[in-house]
This record gives structure tokens, C-alpha cells and sequence, in this order.
């Protein structure tokens, strides 16, 4: 049956255009209810053909519920949320206890349209077999369409939807012949929803009178998301924040200037301030700085808010005092007007910044949080402060039975809502991670704080993968060159099972040198808008922990079928290029081939062949004649004005029994590491300027933007500390200067120097040449730059050999692949999930930096002075390539005389001055003191500051070795 809908609407130009939509009604439509024998039967798994569940791979409703046991509605019986509940709720129906839910289409509709993370949250659970959650299409049922009335809001339409589809399924249930009739519960928090559904024969309770009455599961009740309205007070209390603007005056005052929108970014060092981002191109008020509780006004980190400009006179600078939230009393608003007013101390006239307050939230950002409870002092007290790992995120106050249980484990929250009268918003409890301080349970909080996806892939991604044994097929042959023959081999880190790349070099007939480098043919196996291709696109990247990957594709691809391990066939896309002896190019061409790799090595394993004249097989050949060849290229990049900076790494020894780690060393660079990324840089930049070429608007490319001159500030003025002239005007002047930066007396200066350098780039970031005009790329000195060369491990490879794949005619294109606004979305994602992958990475070495010290008590060791700041400095250990902060002032404790000069950047403390680079002797130890917040504590000792004593606890005598014991003892407690 068809039914068209007709409505109004005004387009971009300004004309009204009557638009008329067809609506296809279907009784063909499943109940998905197990016991049903009226509808017809549900599709197959896998096949998803509209009918029953929004993915036809579950299997929809039990023939008896299953459910926990109800003291409201004892009998069998199948909930029906409405939107609210499910946008709300979420975690409570993602709990195992709750089955056998019905999703209609209406609700998931609206969902999809409030919030993505939800709704991703909630196809999840409809996916999961053991859940029974099945999603019925009422919107296109005969029986369950409605259309809208005259004058009735499309809120009040859908809400009556859902009645109507609660109805149809009570009345369709009741014609199954059982013994006993299965009941839908219609659940709302909606109270006008509610009376309207009991006035109709409708059994309906809101969310909390149902999960009160599951007398077997009282922890569910701390799950329930308190859903007060932001703008109505909980039980009285005096109002603190300012009302917040409704979005519509928002919009308004937005569109006409009063207003200025942005992304909120909290401070970690200083809970009184933040920084708002504003949207849009103008280059003045950027950035608008935001001082003080009233003016913060409840909005949280990452929140897209409309600010309002102070006046001029009202302005501020940004502060230099560090404020943890201590939150004992939390009603003392007094103690937070006296913190306000110390950031108001002496400040200089041109460090003012535009300055502005809150007036309202445009878009909440809330992510579920980790963190630890601060059980109440207050006996058989429910409601408690719980504090989030990220400093950022204010203290969240959650009621729960379970606090003794949950003391000393590491949580997790969700916000609910932040009342006017409320110093700290209003959440609940979701679920126990485990103890604080375990191994897997800080893995785990890192992984979620970082909001990097990890759960393991699900049978709908899995069902993509080739069936085992694989072998290489005719029809894989088509468009293929067979490469077997050629002595091809691989370089890796050691223990590497990812091997994306491969390399060979030999002489042709007219004695120059063909040099290849195979790449893992990974898009062959995941073909684009499947499971398999939406999950990587998703996760983006695979993150390298010290001690656990989490891989972008199933381990099948990663370590098996796409890796060009030795001694087996494997597809590839080569890049291969004949050059003359001079490393010149004189031809390059791109092919999917066929490859054996003759050998899997390890960089000190290559370089051991190049390095001995006794071996001189075809393998140590062809590594020889590649070194020779990376040598040249990498002169001529660095003529270019290419960059070569440092970062201190640091690799982990762990013991193979308990994996902690028991020794810390920095990475050591042999050539071959070099040799390797020669290639690898070399068969990006080709593939760049060959996928331009050929899609100069939808090109996926890197760029890496020239940081602005007053980025190297610190740099110029410590090198000149030293004597030394550092020229920043270009990428090769800067990197003639560093080259030039050497002392006799100092070696490690220029290092030091090179580290700092680091400091002052900006991110390399994706981007689609389509929305984009400048390339560049400022660390590599190239004017075009791509990924292809690990597509194992980074999506943008993937798109990459896609776009290459069509360029040479070897694969088709679709769609996506050639709309540069889906390609910059899909850009966006990366570039995120790329950042929060380093910023993973860093935090899984500091934690094992910590478990590391853990037994050493305190150790001594050489460091230098990388940033001298107002009341500390900060300082780097080559040894651990570890950094950390000596700070001068400690509570409880007098100041010494500090005496900061930025000029030249120095710090005096009593008569001692420190200097950037200066050699310094510092005392090393973890400070467990905070069990959340653990951290590598720095006391110097030499120079030795007259006043300042180097506290007992950190003296020699402190590395006595029962200390390690002691520690171990309390531990196993």
C-alpha cells in the first residue's frame, strides 16, 4: 500500500518548494516474537531485508521472557521504551539483566537524529543475539502507521505512535494461543505520555517504578540516570550559576553577534578556568579565556557553548596558579570566591586576554567517565562525590548503596544533569571496572578515557573475513603482477607481527636499479561499507601499548593474511621505480602483485648483513644496494630543508612471568631504521602526486602545517642562553641551524636542542585536496605527502589504496570514494583518532614508568633543564628519556625566594639560577601519596639550594634495599 506525505519547504535561495514524499506501507512486517505463528518468519542472519530486526542478525524476541523477576508485572512480559527512556537510560538497558525489549522505528528514528553515540550504544545491543532486543519498522506496518493531525507537534505525533504500536502488539499478542499471555510494558518518563497510555488500557510505568520492582537486581537502581530538568532546582538550595539562555535566543544572538559559539576546553592545572574555541574564520577573539565558577556556568569539557565578551576593563589573563578541586565542602562557595580572586592578582597589561562568560550550552559533549569514588564522611550516607581521572571533569555527585564495595575501584559514571543550585552536576553509577592501581584495570581506563575502541570484534565484523585455508585464486590473479621470483624481504622491530611493508633492490640489463617497496594489499580483503570496513574506519588506527595491541583489523588480516611474513605468498601494491646510481628516479610505476618475502628480519638483523663482509647472498645484496640508495635520499631531504628531530623513547624489558617491567632503556636508531623510512617517505610522496593527479578533488593527503613564528620563542632564547643562533624564518634554515648547534664541551646539547624543536611543531594532520590548498608538508620539506605504506595499521592507507587502485584501473570506485565532504568527515575521525592514540600510547608508557619505580625506591640520576617555569622546572632524564617537574613551592612548607625571568629563561631560587640546559642531579620517585592521580615525584639535588632541604624520605639512605620489600609487603596485603 502507498501513502504519500506532502510538505513544505524553503530552500537555500530563499524559494518555498512543495516536496512530496511516497511512504510505502507493508503487512508483510514480523512481530519478532518467537512464539508468533501469524507473521511471517524472521529473515535469515545476516540477510537483513528491512523486516523485523534493523539488521536481520539477531534473534528478536523470546517465546517466553526471560526476563528478571518484576513484583509489578509478575507474568511474562516485553518492555517498549519510549525515546526519552532510551536516550536517558541507556545504561540501564544495556545491562544483562534487561531482555527481550521492543525498539521501534519511530524511537530509533529520533535517536539517531539526538545522538549518535546513543544511538551506535543501542544498535550494539540490538545486534547482540543474547539480548532479544528486536526493532520493529512501525513506521512502514499497515496496522501501526499513523499520520500527523492538524495542528499536532511532530513531538506529540511520534509519542502517539509509540501508543499506537504498544496497543497493536498487545492486542496481536493476545491472539497467540498460550497459556499464559505475554504482556508489552510500556515504559516512560514522559508523565503526560504516561497518564494519555493508562487512559487508553495501556500498562505503563516510568523507568524507575519498573527497575524498583526487580526485587533480585537492586544494584540496578544506581544505574538510573536521574532526569530532573537542568532548569528546575533539586530540593531547594541556594542558586549559584546563572540561568543558561534556551537554544533559540542562543541562535539568535549568535546569527546577530552578541553571542559567539565554541568548543569549551577545560583546564587540567586550574578548575576556575577554561579556554572557549570559537567557531568560524574571523581571526580576532579566537580564543576567549573563562575565569571564575559564575562565569564557568556548569558547562564541561569539550560542550559546544555560546559565550558572551566581557567588557574590555573586565578582561583577564590567563593564570599561572595551579587549583585542584579539593572539594571537602562543597558548599563553601565563600573558599571559591576567595580562590577567584587570587587568579586576579598583579597582572601584566598585555597579557590580558578577550575574556567572556557562559550564557548557555548549544550541544552537550558528555561521554561516559572514569574515576574513583570519595566516599561521604556522613555514615550510611547515599550520595557521594565521585572524582573523574581526567582533571578536567568536575566531581560528579551519584547516589549508590554500594559505595563500601566501591571504595578503592576504579568506576564508571555518566552525567545526568547540572541543577542551577548544584556546585557539581548530577550522575550515576554504570560500572565497576575493577581495583585501582591492577594492571588490566588501568589498561582498561586508559583505553576508555582515551576513547579508543576495544572490545573485541563482533561475528557481524568476523562474518567478512576469508575462509580458512586461504589460498591465492585465479580471479585474485586478474589485474595482478606475479612478483614471487623477485628477492624481496622485509625490516621490522623485533617481535613484530604486522609486517606491512617489504623491500627488494637489484640491477637491470641497462645497469641502473629497480627498487621496489610491496606493500600489504589490505583492501583487497576489506571491501568498502561492510561490517569489516565500517569497524576499521571506526577504530582508525590499531594503538601500540608497552604491552598490548589493539588492533585496527582481526588479528586473521593483522598478523596472518596481510602480513608479508617469510616463505608465503601474499598479495601486494608495489610501488617500483628504476633509478640510476645517483638515486635518481627515472621511471616509477604502481602494481598489485603477488610476492614470497625470502626473509622476515629485525633492523639489527639487517643491519648485521650489511655490516659483514663474510655474507654477500642475493638478500644482503639487495639490503646493501638499498642502504647505499637511502643514504643519497636522505642527504637530498635534508638539502631540501627536511627535519630531522628527536624524541626521547623509552623501551620497556619485562619479566615474562609477572610482565612488569624491570628494565627501562631509550630506543637506540640503527641505520637501517633509516633505510627503511628512506622508502617508506619515498613511496608516499609518489602515491601523493600520483593520486592527485588523477583526483586532484578527492586526493586523501597529509599535510603538516609551518608552526607560527612565536611557537619557537622558547627555542630562539634558550639556544641564545647558550650562544648560539637558532634561525626559525624557513624549514631549512632551521634545520642548518640545529645542524650548526654544536658544543665541544656539551654534546648532548644538540639533542636537547632537537627535543625542544619537537615541542614547537604543529600536528601533522589528513585532509581531502578538494577542501584544501595548501599541502605542504614542513617537517618532510615536500610539497605533497600520503599514507600508504601501513595500511595494517592506519585506515587512511586503506582510502589511499583505494583511490590508487582505481588510478591504475585495478579495482572499481563507489560512491564515497568521490565525495570530498564524506572524505573530509572521514578525515576528522582519523586525525582524532590518530591524536588520542599517542596520547594513549604516552599514558600506558608513564603508567609502566610508574609500575617500574614502584620498586626502586628512590633513585639518583643526571637530567636536564628543558623549560624553566614561574615556580618550577622541568627536567629530562636521558637515562629513563623520562621528564618530569621539580617544583619549588610544596604545601605546608615555606617559599623559597623565586626569581623567574622569561628573557632569558631562567629561574633563580634563593641565589642559585637555573638555566634551560643546564646539567642538573635530581632524586627520583613515585608519589603514590594519590592513589588516582600517581606520579613521578622530582627532588633536586644538585646544584644544592641553601633553605631547601632534600626531604628525608628522598635521602640516600631511602634506597636502602628492604624499601623495594617493605613496598611489596603492602602490596600483597
Amino acid at each position: 500500500m502507498l501513502t504519500s506525505r506532502t510538505f513544505v519547504k524553503r530552500t537555500r535561495a530563499g524559494a518555498v518548494v512543495k516536496v512530496v514524499r511516497e511512504h510505502y506501507l507493508r503487512d508483510d512486517i514480523a512481530c519478532g516474537a518467537a512464539a508468533c505463528r501469524l507473521c511471517p518468519a524472521a529473515p535469515a542472519p545476516g540477510t537483513g531485508n528491512g523486516n523485523g530486526n534493523a539488521n536481520g542478525n539477531a534473534p528478536g524476541l523470546e517465546a517466553r521472557p526471560s526476563g528478571p523477576a518484576s513484583s509489578l508485572c509478575p507474568g511474562p512480559h516485553f518492555l517498549l521504551p519510549d525515546t526519552n527512556l532510551l536516550l536517558h537510560q541507556i545504561d540501564i538497558l544495556e545491562h544483562p539483566v534487561i531482555k527481550n525489549v521492543i525498539v521501534l522505528q519511530t524511537v530509533l528514528q529520533e535517536v539517531r537524529h539526538r545522538s549518535a553515540p546513543v544511538y551506535k550504544r543501542i544498535r550494539d545491543v540490538i545486534q547482540n543475539p543474547e539480548k532479544h532486543f528486536y526493532s520493529f519498522t512501525n513506521e512502514h506496518h499497515r496496522e501501526t502507521y499513523i499520520e500527523q493531525k492538524r495542528g499536532e507537534t511532530s513531538n506529540d505525533r511520534n509519542d502517539r505512535a509509540i501508543r499506537v504500536a504498544v496497543k497493536w502488539y498487545n492486542e496481536h499478542l493476545k491472539k497467540i494461543e498460550d497459556e499464559e499471555n505475554i504482556q508489552v510494558i510500556f515504559l516512560t518518563n514522559d508523565r503526560t505520555n504516561k497518564e494519555k497510555a493508562v487512559e487508553e488500557g495501556i500498562t505503563a510505568y516510568t523507568c524507575e517504578e519498573y527497575i524498583k520492582s526487580l526485587t533480585a537486581n537492586p544494584e540496578l537502581v544506581d544505574r538510573l540516570a536521574c532526569v530532573t530538568d537542568e532548569g528546575k532546582e533539586i530540593e531547594g538550595g541556594k542558586i549559584i550559576f546563572p540561568e543558561h539562555i534556551p537554544l533559540s535566543k542562543l541562535q539568535q544572538g549568535i546569527k546577530s553577534g552578541i553571542y559567539l559559539q565554541g568548543t569549551y576546553r577545560a583546564s587540567r592545572e586550574n578548575y576556575l578556568e577554561a579556554t572557549v574555541w570559537v567557531h568560524g574564520d574571523a581571526e580576532e577573539n579566537k580564543e576567549i579565556i573563562v575565569q571564575g565558577l559564575k562565569n564557568l556556568n556548569r558547562a564541561i569539557h569539550e560542550d559546544i557553548v555560546a559565550v558572551e565578551l566581557l567588557a574590555k576593563d573586565e578582561w583577564v589573563a590567563p593564570s599561572s596558579v595551579v587549583l585542584q578541586d579539593d572539594g571537602h565542602n562543597e558548599e563553601d562557595i565563600e573558599n571559591e570566591e576567595e580562590k577567584e580572586n587570587i587568579l586576579k592578582t598583579s597582572v601584566d597589561k598585555d597579557m590580558l586576554r578577550p575574556t567572556g562568560r557562559v550564557v548557555g550550552i548549544i550541544k552537550r559533549n558528555w561521554r561516559p567517565y572514569c574515576g574513583m569514588l570519595s566516599k561521604s564522611q556522613i555514615k550510611e550516607a547515599r550520595r557521594h562525590l565521585f572524582t573523574p581521572a581526567d582533571r578536567r571533569i568536575p566531581r560528579i555527585r551519584i547516589e549508590t548503596r554500594q559505595a563500601d564495595t566501591l571504595e578503592g575501584q576504579r568506576i564508571i559514571v555518566a552525567i545526568d544533569g547540572w541543577p542551577r543550585n548544584s556546585r557539581y552536576p548530577n550522575g550515576h553509577f554504570v560500572k565497576n571496572l575493577g581495583s585501582a592501581g591492577d594492571k588490566e584495570t588501568e589498561t582498561e581506563v586508559l583505553l576508555l578515557e582515551h576513547d579508543v575502541p576495544h572490545q573485541a570484534f563482533s561475528q557481524a565484523v568476523l562474518s567478512f573475513l576469508p575462509k580458512m585455508p586461504w589460498s591465492i585464486t585465479e580471479e585474485d590473479m586478474k589485474h595482478r603482477e606475479d612478483l614471487r621470483h623477485l628477492i624481496v624481504c622485509s625490516v621490522d622491530p623485533p617481535g613484530c607481527t604486522d609486517i606491512d611493508d617489504a623491500l627488494h633492490c637489484r640491477e637491470i640489463g641497462n645497469g641502473n636499479l629497480e627498487v621496489g617497496v610491496h606493500i600489504a594489499d589490505v583492501s583487497h580483503f576489506i571491501r568498502p561499507g561492510n561490517a569489516l570496513d565500517e569497524e576499521s574506519v571506526n577504530r582508525g588506527t590499531t594503538v601500540y601499548l608497552c604491552e598490548k595491541r589493539i588492533d585496527m583489523v582481526p588479528e586473521l588480516l593483522s598478523s596472518n593474511l596481510c602480513s608479508l611474513r617469510s616463505n608465503v605468498d601474499r598479495l601486494a601494491f608495489s610501488c617500483i621505480w628504476e633509478m640510476n646510481h645517483k638515486a635518481e628516479i627515472l621511471k616509477t610505476r604502481f602494481t598489485k602483485s603477488v610476492i614470497n618475502s625470502k626473509a622476515s628480519l629485525t633492523y639489527a638483523e639487517a643491519q648485521m648483513r650489511i655490516d659483514s663482509a663474510a655474507m654477500n647472498d642475493e638478500i644482503t645484496t639487495s639490503l646493501r644496494g638499498l642502504n647505499k640508495l637511502a643514504k643519497i635520499l636522505k642527504k637530498r631531504r635534508i638539502d631540501n630543508g627536511a627535519l630531522t628531530l628527536a624524541s626521547p623513547e623509552v623501551r620497556f624489558h619485562m619479566d615474562s612471568e609477572t610482565h612488569d617491567p624491570i628494565d627501562l632503556q631509550t630506543k637506540e636508531l640503527k641505520e637501517t631504521n633509516s633505510m627503511v623510512e628512506e622508502f617508506m617517505l619515498l613511496a608516499n610522496i609518489s602515491v601523493a602526486q600520483k593520486i592527485y593527479d588523477e583526483f586532484p578533488e578527492f586526493a586523501l593527503l597529509r599535510k603538516h602545517p609551518a608552526p607560527p613564528p612565536s611557537n619557537y620563542d622558547i627555542l630562539v632564547k634558550a639556544a641564545k642562553s647558550k650562544n648560539l643562533e637558532i634561525k626559525t624564518d624557513s624549514a631549512k634554515a632551521l634545520a642548518e641551524s640545529l645542524d650548526k648547534a654544536e658544543s665541544p664541551t656539551f654534546p648532548y646539547l644538540n639533542t636537547l636542542l632537537r627535543i625542544l624543536t619537537t615541542r614547537c611543531m604543529m600536528q601533522a594532520v589528513y585532509f581531502c585536496s578538494g577542501m584544501d590548498n595548501d599541502f605542504h608538508h614542513y617537517g618532510l620539506a615536500s610539497p605533497i605527502y600520503t599514507h600508504f605504506t601501513s595500511p595494517i595499521r592506519r585506515y587512511a592507507d586503506i582510502i589511499v589504496h583505494r583511490l590508487l587502485a582505481v588510478a591504475i584501473g585495478a579495482d572499481s570506485t563507489y560512491p564515497e570514494l568521490t565525495d570530498k565532504h564524506k572524505l573530509a568527515e572521514m578525515c576528522k575521525n582519523l586525525n582524532y583518532r590518530h591524536k588520542m592514540a599517542q596520547y594513549a600510547q604516552r599514558a600506558s608508557v608513564a603508567f609502566h614508568t610508574q609500575l617500574f619505580f614502584k620498586t626502586k625506591g628512590v633513585v639518583n640520576e643526571d637530567a636536564y633543564i628543558l623549560f624553566v617555569r614561574k615556580n618550577a622546572i622541568v627536567v629530562l632524564i636521558p637515562k629513563y628519556g623520562l621528564e618530569g617537574t621539580v617544583f619549588f613551592e610544596e604545601k605546608d612548607k615555606p617559599t623559597p625566594k623565586l626569581e623567574y625571568n622569561s628573557e632569558v629563561p631562567s629561574l633563580t631560587v634563593e641565589d642559585t639560577t637555573l638555566h634551560v640546559f643546564d646539567k642538573v642531579k635530581v632524586n627520583i620517585m613515585l608519589d603514590d601519596s594519590n592513589i588516582q592521580h600517581q606520579k613521578m615525584r622530582m627532588v633536586l639535588v644538585e646544584p644544592k639550594i641553601l633553605g631547601i632541604d632534600v626531604p628525608a624520605s628522598l635521602s640516600a639512605e631511602a634506597r636502602s634495599n628492604d624499601e623495594p620489600e617493605k613496598k611489596k609487603k603492602k602490596l600483597q596485603k
